[in-house]
């Protein structure tokens, strides 16, 4: 029996040991290597050439997880993004990057193992949290409804204008500015400004 051959890739050091530890239990689970940034990642990935990596989306300083799946991600090595986050945003950027699957941190050992016997087939697996957003989306459900002050203020966000910028452009206050955007947030399911635009854009929400 061939192990699948695994690159770990997460700015922690005690989830990596933490995941080597868990993935040494299976005998068809072979980890071959470690980094801790998405640059180091890539060039990892290309020397040791494993079959799946198993990558986090936020790296901290440098390319983040999903710059690192976009450069990665080939026919032979397949990334599966192992993350706490599961913003619309999130899912979006890291499959249309090319990660074969997304699960979060919290699954089952099970759901893992599972998660990277298929991915090492080139087959999609998704947390069921992520498979749910992804259906609605499809099927065009749970559409944020935004008022006109808020979509005001989104496409000053998407000029790429500060608080107090918008608030003068707006003839509001700051703290106005602040209270619409945590709203936009929720509604949008991001928690940066980045992805709240990224989001506009993706389900046509800016005019």
């Amino acid at each position: 029996m061939t192990a699948v051959r695994i690159l770990l890739c997460d700015d922690h050091a005690v989830v990596r040991a933490g995941l080597l530890a868990l993935l040494g239990s299976e005998p068809d689970i072979e980890v071959v290597g470690e980094a801790g940034s998405g640059e180091e990642a890539v060039a990892m990935a290309a020397k040791l050439r494993p079959a799946v990596v198993l990558m986090d989306l936020q790296l901290g300083d440098g390319i983040d997880g999903v710059e690192a799946t976009r450069q990665i991600a080939s026919p032979d090595v397949h990334v599966l993004v192992l993350t706490t986050y599961d913003t619309d945003a999130d899912i979006t950027r890291a499959i249309e990057a090319g990660a074969t699957g997304y699960l979060l941190k919290a699954e089952r050992p099970e759901e893992l193992f599972a998660a990277i016997r298929a991915a090492a087939q080139g087959r999609t697996t998704l947390s069921a949290p992520v498979a749910g957003r992804v259906m609605d989306r499809m099927r065009g459900a749970g559409r944020p409804t935004l008022t006109d002050r808020e979509r005001d203020i989104l496409g000053q966000l998407a000029q790429g204008l500060g608080n107090r910028e918008i608030a003068r452009a707006l003839f509001i206050s700051e703290a106005t500015v602040k209270t619409h955007l945590g709203r936009i947030y929720a509604k949008l399911g991001v928690d940066t400004r980045a992805g709240a635009v990224s989001v506009a854009k993706e389900q046509r929400l800016l005019l």
